[in-house]
């Protein structure tokens, strides 16, 4: 192994997985598509005891980004309603399995049913130790920088008691880094589609510059926890080499 390269820890600190393909599995059972979006919270919910018994500390979920506004208007709402609908109802979900949930994304963008149920389950749960699962709504990572810039600079203005020179107006990496939504939370080490299609999609495009990437041609509702293991598995079978030789 050359000087540069880093073995990988045998399991991630911190996973996202871009939740696709609900619609396709039912369209391919001749379902409702909402139906998909249904079944895709229970894998969810599968995902996460997975996780947590993996000993993963984050978990990044990729509910509805800025891009599914193109969708019908059935659908959209159909979705978002099941996302206010399930952070009011999995309360026992979270307590029994000690689940932090935090949430990235614009929350201005959303409903005021979605976005009172953010705000309660977050603040509900921020005690529980097990996992923080991150629930990525009305999310887009191109959308994160841009808000993270803009917060920094009003921050910078803010502070400034006089005109601000173009110095004050240079930003650094860690300047963004520290404005964006969850700044606390590690990168992830692992990101993982599945659905078929082997691209980010806008998704923690920041956060995810050293991830490895895995992807998988299972239909998000047909995930299970043995699904999980096998893209750990393949994680850690990886090694890194940040810049250096392998």
């Amino acid at each position: 192994m050359g000087s540069g390269a880093k073995p990988l820890a045998a399991v991630p600190r911190h996973i996202g997985i871009i939740m696709d393909g609900n619609g396709r599995w039912a369209t391919r059972r001749k379902l409702r598509r909402t139906l998909g979006h249904t079944r895709g919270i229970e894998a969810a919910k599968r995902i996460v005891r997975e996780a947590i018994a993996q000993k993963i500390e984050y978990l990044s979920l990729y509910a509805f980004s800025t891009e599914n506004w193109r969708r019908t208007e059935e659908e959209v709402s159909f979705i978002l309603a099941l996302v206010a609908k399930n952070l009011r109802s999995q309360y026992s979900f979270y307590r029994e399995n000690n689940v932090c949930v935090r949430h990235s994304g614009n929350l201005e963008g959303l409903p005021s049913q979605v976005r009172d149920e953010i705000h309660r389950v977050t603040e509900e749960t921020r005690a529980n130790t097990a996992i923080t699962v991150n629930l990525a709504v009305n999310y887009g990572g191109r959308d994160e920088i841009v808000r993270a810039a803009n917060r920094a600079l009003q921050s910078r203005q803010a502070s400034c008691d006089r005109p601000p020179t173009q110095d004050d107006l240079l930003l650094t990496e860690e300047t963004i880094q520290s404005h964006l939504d969850l700044p606390d939370l590690p990168d992830p080490d692992l990101i993982i589609r599945t659905g078929g299609h082997r691209r980010l999609s806008n998704f923690l495009i920041w956060e995810s510059a050293y991830a490895e990437l895995y992807f998988s041609n299972r239909f998000w509702p047909e995930w299970t926890g043995k699904d999980l293991r096998k893209a750990i598995h393949d994680f850690g079978s990886r090694k890194r080499n940040f810049g250096g030789t392998g």
